[in-house]
């Protein structure tokens, strides 16, 4: 069991300018209430890189947030032609083949009802099942992490693909990765 307090008090340092509210409290205990349900023994750069993953795509809320969480509803439903299945989680799930492939993998319908990917412990177990197993891309942490490989950087086609590599997405990765090997730091550090 990873000490909360413990595992808060250098992220808050090291991560968040000294600043950590309630609500990003919150949203990593949920992901790391998640982890220990689903991977109680398993390798903690997994759970190192989804923090990573979440820091990111979230703009350090650590909320599950909506695709374009600053535009209105109505905004998406004009502009999104995904919609009402755009981006909702801690990652972006999109697509209503996805949302319904997830609807098996996490025991809830987000088809009928797609703001369930909003709740924070369905958000923790939609991130850690994409990316175990390469749902968003088509390859997952396994491939990173291993007990030959430990690729922080190249990690991030796990949720952006490969593909279209340009010089923000390098950067970015770079970025990510080293929230991943930030965030493993941490967690070697309390004992996890």
């Amino acid at each position: 069991m990873i000490n909360r307090a413990g595992f808060l008090l250098p992220v808050r340092q090291r991560l968040f300018g000294g600043i950590l509210r309630q609500s990003q409290a919150d949203g990593m205990t949920s992901i790391l209430d998640g982890w220990e349900a689903r991977y109680p023994h398993g390798d903690l750069r997994w759970l190192a890189y989804a923090l990573a993953t979440t820091t990111w795509e979230t703009a350090h809320t650590m909320q599950a947030v909506r695709e374009a969480y600053w535009m209105s509803e109505d905004w998406r439903r004009q502009n999104l032609r995904y919609w009402p299945y755009y981006g909702r989680g801690y990652v972006q799930l999109t697509w209503r083949r996805n949302y319904q492939k997830m609807s098996g993998a996490v025991g809830v319908d987000l088809v009928i009802d797609p703001d369930k990917a909003l709740e924070p412990a369905i958000a923790a177990a939609i991130l850690f099942e994409g990316m175990e197993h390469g749902d968003f891309t088509g390859v997952g942490l396994p491939y990173f992490f291993n007990g030959t490989r430990e690729d922080w950087d190249g990690a991030r086609a796990i949720i952006n693909g490969d593909g279209d590599v340009d010089r923000n997405n390098v950067r970015d990765s770079i970025d990510i990765g080293n929230l991943g090997r930030a965030y493993i730091a941490i967690l070697k550090e309390v004992g996890a």
